[in-house]
């Protein structure tokens, strides 16, 4: 009876040494810089959200596998099991709390139209009224262009790169998009070929996504408190935005 009662305690012990060592696997997008892109020069994903889940995980104790991924297959995984965590510039908004939890906000933001430097018609989003709006595709800015924009037609596209193309080469007259998004593409790709019109509408708090009842909500508002607090998130914002946090 002592040698059942051991074996079975032995097969409790590996379970829970198992369960503890499970890395979890955390969706980022595949391309929204700065706060997820491939690293041209080692080919490695990178970014505000990817060092700051780093941090993140660091401070838990907790081991994971990045998982690039479209953006709109993000909280699908999520609800599905498939994924643990969501850290993609996602929006906390009504709908998705819905359907996944959210950690506390870690980044504040809002929606920006961009149009190329030559163009003189359009202020704001009421000069787009029977143009072509280019944004991606399963974001807030998609939601917003349907709704305010009042576009001949709303092109959805998976990522960032085809949007922006899509607006250089003529086949969009706007791109509607997440503002530290567009202003990296204004400084980069995009300088001395776009501008900005218009103020920046819906101000916006991005969170990392969990699974609905995941107990890693709790765990990561704790390591975010603590990274705040130690000066580490500013760090780390500074690096990626070159402005104090707001």
């Amino acid at each position: 009876m002592k040698r059942i009662a051991l074996l079975t305690l032995f097969i409790l012990m590996l379970c829970a040494t198992a369960a503890a060592a499970k890395k979890l696997v955390v969706a980022t997008d595949t391309n929204f810089p700065p706060f997820e892109f491939k690293d041209p020069q080692t080919g490695k994903h990178t970014g505000f959200d990817v060092e700051l889940w780093s941090a993140i995980a660091r401070e838990m104790g907790a081991e994971y596998t990045l998982q690039p991924m479209d953006f709109n297959g993000i909280i699908p995984g999520l609800q599905s099991g498939q994924i643990d965590v969501g850290i993609a510039g996602m929006t906390i908004k009504p709908e998705r709390t819905q359907v996944v939890d959210f950690s506390d906000p870690y980044y504040n933001a809002g929606l920006l139209i961009l149009v190329r430097l030559e163009d003189t018609t359009t202020m704001d989003v009421t000069n787009l009224e029977g143009k072509i709006v280019a944004t991606k595709l399963g974001t807030t800015s998609e939601d917003f262009a349907k709704r305010e924009a009042k576009a001949r037609e709303v092109k959805l596209f998976p990522n960032n790169d085809a949007m922006f193309m899509e607006l250089l080469a003529g086949g969009a007259d706007a791109v509607i998009f997440d503002s530290p998004v567009v202003s990296d593409f204004m400084r980069t790709a995009g300088k001395d070929k776009v501008k900005v019109v218009g103020p920046l509408y819906m101000g916006q708090a991005y969170g990392i996504g969990f699974p609905k009842g995941s107990e890693l909500v709790l765990k990561t508002n704790a390591a975010l408190k603590k990274l705040k607090d130690s000066g580490e998130y500013r760090e780390l914002y500074m690096k990626w935005f070159g402005t104090e946090p707001k």
